[in-house]
């Protein structure tokens, strides 16, 4: 055990996060997503959900200082009455990590998938939220 990491964090997960580098992208899914047919590296954390997955990772993991929007969310499908109220706990999840709102930006679900299937790795979590999934972009220390 090491000091100060909390429990959520995994040792697995704490690997991966050591290994990407700038640039490199880390999604958390909901527990809708098909993470396993897209992760190159993928890590179980069924029985958490996402905000705290959220809060947890940006206590260690820098978010790309270059990048405009460093964090993506799959935005709802035209014709889909959805309202994900999730999205403002992520908002308050970063504003709490000193990061700002404006660095959220919306990508089709095609295209979300498309950049899973890149990614670095994925987070599998027990989310029940729909549209809870989100990208996050490494920067640099």
């Amino acid at each position: 055990m090491l000091k100060g990491i909390p429990k959520i964090i995994s040792p697995q997960l704490m690997k991966i996060m050591m290994e990407m580098g700038h640039g490199d992208e880390l999604i958390i899914a909901d527990g809708n997503f098909p993470s396993a047919a897209n992760a190159k590296r993928l890590i179980r954390a069924d029985g958490h959900n996402v905000p705290e997955i959220l809060d947890a990772i940006l206590k260690f993991f820098p978010i790309d200082q270059y990048d405009k929007t460093p964090v993506t969310l799959m935005q709802v499908v035209e014709g889909d009455t959805t309202v994900p109220v999730i999205w403002d706990k992520y908002v308050e999840v970063m504003n709490n990590n000193n990061y700002e709102d404006k660095l959220i930006n919306h990508i089709d679900r095609f295209e979300f998938y498309d950049r899973a299937k890149d990614a670095y790795a994925i987070i599998a979590t027990g989310e029940e939220a729909l549209y809870g999934n989100i990208i996050i972009k490494k920067g640099v220390v």
